[in-house]
């Protein structure tokens, strides 16, 4: 059996006197959708940032598929197929869907040369279309990004951030802000998208229905610590979590 994707080993990082995060460890199998939900103040954000390189981490280690990577910047981890939505929305709203999603493709393909010099759409034209296809974005390709609704953002969004192929996602606050309909139809793409390329997900989310029906399985947060962790049914009759969280 291979090891995990994701190995985070005793991360530690404080603000002054705070602890933000105090010695979380878990794995995250290939393939597995993980949720990590908690109380505002419990760590959640200042973890990913952690993990994603953008804070150093006081103590402790963060590994990607064997490989140590902690206060890896952003910029590398790409190159080792982790990829990330944020909270705020990264879409150029000037720019076209399309256009959104073959920039991002860029990032990850090609020299600075080839970008200068060779054709405009980088030959990422065709990809960028089957990835807004999957998306279900086809009849906004070639709209104003900040014509769209939040929701349709969101997906575009999603969109350039899988159009690299990373093999592991970490999503912050995918459902924050988006109405049920489309709250939906991102759920269901991404379900998809894990089906059909094995990709690994880790989804920070106050939205305890979307995080219960997507994920497989959820580690709780509170005062920078794991209280709880398992299946979904596992977490919503925990009493520990009950009264740390969900506040029964």
């Amino acid at each position: 059996m291979s090891g995990p994707i994701l190995s985070v080993r005793g991360i530690e990082r404080s603000f002054g006197g705070i602890r933000a995060v105090r010695g979380v460890s878990f794995d995250v199998q290939k393939g597995e959708i993980l949720g990590l939900i908690g109380p505002n103040g419990s760590g959640k954000s200042t973890l990913f940032n952690c993990i994603l390189g953008q804070l150093s981490p006081d103590a402790g280690d963060v590994s990607i598929n064997g490989r140590k990577v902690s206060r890896m910047r952003a910029s590398d981890l790409n190159k080792l197929g982790v990829g990330r939505t944020f909270q705020q929305l990264s879409v150029f709203p000037k720019m076209s869907v399309i256009d959104n999603v073959i920039l991002a493709g860029q990032e990850h393909h090609g020299t600075m040369l080839s970008r200068l010099f060779g054709p405009s759409d980088a030959g990422l034209a065709e990809d960028a279309d089957r990835m807004i296809s999957f998306f279900r974005l086809t009849h906004l390709r070639d709209q104003l990004a900040g014509s769209l609704s939040y929701g349709q953002q969101k997906l575009v969004d999603a969109a350039m951030a899988f159009m690299a192929g990373p093999s592991l996602v970490l999503l912050d606050e995918p459902a924050g802000g988006v109405n049920l309909t489309m709250l939906a139809s991102l759920k269901e793409r991404l379900v998809a998208y894990n089906a059909e390329h094995g990709t690994t997900f880790v989804v920070i989310e106050h939205n305890m229905e979307f995080v219960m029906s997507l994920c497989t399985r959820v580690i709780v947060l509170a005062e920078g610590a794991i209280i709880a962790e398992g299946t979904p049914d596992e977490i919503r009759s925990n009493q520990t979590v009950i009264d740390a969280y969900l506040g029964g």
